[in-house]
């Protein structure tokens, strides 16, 4: 069994609105009998630095000092120690994996289905869950047994949940019937609040480094994590751990692994 905690960064733009230009969703894929390592290396890292609460990409910002920040005061040496420290949970490991997926609102806003952010969410969400898939039938192949999986997404509001299941169990038994494309996927979408998963914690700093890398064009933290980005044999992440959305009429950066 894999589990793919996901999260995103940045607001979906609201229609005719050009900004923000890019929203993410990311996904972090971590075998079962790996978990509990990510957990007690988090959990340690967090004793180890004398961070107490939850772990958000936000706050490695330089001006976040705010009372709910647990680095208000730290300055952004010690931050981006600790930030450094956190990625490399994820990239230290080479079992677990990266996707996301990557929307440009005017681009996705031209798509005839594509009419509030609530689509733009969703449309972000379907190319990480077909990522997770085509991850699964990967592994299957490779052990030779086939490997199973489920979503845990960072629990948003009720309503918010409530719609994001009805959509994913569409999603799913829809492509079901006529094809195996979610074959490797078991029950219906997850959720848990983010200051109770490691797994949601890890994949809301992965967000952050990507749509920073995209929306501001700071390639940095992106650059640090980029080893773990699913890809093919040669290296290519584009379409492979980072899905565009949509692809035509894009007009952003395209993602390379350096």
């Amino acid at each position: 069994m894999h589990l793919c905690f996901v999260d995103e960064s940045g607001t979906p733009a609201k229609p005719g609105k050009d900004k923000p230009r890019f929203f993410v969703i990311a996904g972090v894929i971590v075998p079962e009998d790996r978990w509990h390592m990510a957990f007690r290396r988090l959990h340690g890292l967090k004793t180890a630095m004398r961070y107490k609460g939850e772990l958000k990409w936000r706050f490695f910002a330089p001006d976040n000092n705010d009372e709910s920040n647990p680095m208000a005061g730290w300055d952004q040496n010690r931050r981006n120690e600790f930030r450094a420290a956190a990625f490399k949970i994820v990239t230290g490991d080479k079992s677990i994996k990266i996707i996301a997926g990557v929307c440009e609102a005017t681009a996705a806003y031209k798509i005839s289905t594509v009419k509030d952010q609530s689509d733009i969410y969703f449309g972000t969400y379907k190319v990480v869950t077909e990522r997770f898939q085509y991850q699964l039938q990967d592994v299957s192949r490779i052990s030779g047994t086939k490997t199973n999986g489920i979503i845990v997404a960072d629990h948003r509001g009720k309503g918010d949940d409530d719609s994001m299941r009805v959509r994913h169990q569409r999603l799913v038994e829809e492509d079901r019937e006529y094809t195996s494309t979610y074959g490797n996927l078991v029950e219906g979408l997850f959720f848990a609040p983010s200051h109770m998963s490691v797994g949601v914690q890890l994949a809301d700093m992965v967000a952050g480094a990507i749509w920073r890398r995209f929306e501001a064009g700071d390639e940095y933290w992106f650059d640090q994590i980029s080893s773990s980005i699913r890809s093919d044999q040669s290296g290519k992440i584009d379409g492979f751990g980072v899905a565009r959305f949509p692809k035509a009429g894009w007009s952003g950066p395209v993602p390379v692994r350096k």
